[in-house]
């Protein structure tokens, strides 16, 4: 849930690379250089479902899962296939995940966000389930 976007929000900048709510799962590498992560984010602009590169790491790619003021202030719960969204991201099979992070930002517009996390969680489909 969030109560706020970020007027000055750009997905696609450095300047607007800043977001009321999103949530990292990272792919880590023994060459930290390599590491790769997910972001899914609460965009400013960019339409719901899409995804874009971070303008400050090519590793880290962005997916829209909520867009614009439309749920503002309203709690919203996201399934995501992970396994699936890196594929796409990276055209590849993902390593294990080695973490999840929450960030709430706004250094770059220096606008200010609320945002409220509750019960994220990753979990293993069972074999039978996987694509």
């Amino acid at each position: 849930k969030v109560e706020n976007i970020l007027q000055k929000g750009d997905e696609r900048t450095r300047q607007g690379d800043d977001y009321a709510a999103r949530v990292y799962v990272v792919f880590p590498h023994f060459i930290p250089a390599l590491t790769k992560s997910i972001n899914y984010i609460w965009a400013n602009k960019l339409p719901r479902g899409e995804r874009c590169p971070n303008p400050y790491y090519s590793r880290t790619m962005m997916i829209a899962v909520e867009s614009g003021e439309e749920k503002v202030g309203t709690w919203v719960t996201e399934k995501r296939n992970v396994f699936e969204d890196y594929r796409t991201c990276f055209g590849e099979d993902p390593s294990s995940a080695g973490a999840i992070a929450i960030m709430t930002d706004t250094d770059n517009t220096g606008e200010s966000a609320v945002a409220y996390y509750d019960d994220i969680k990753l979990e293993t489909l069972s074999p039978a389930a996987q694509p």
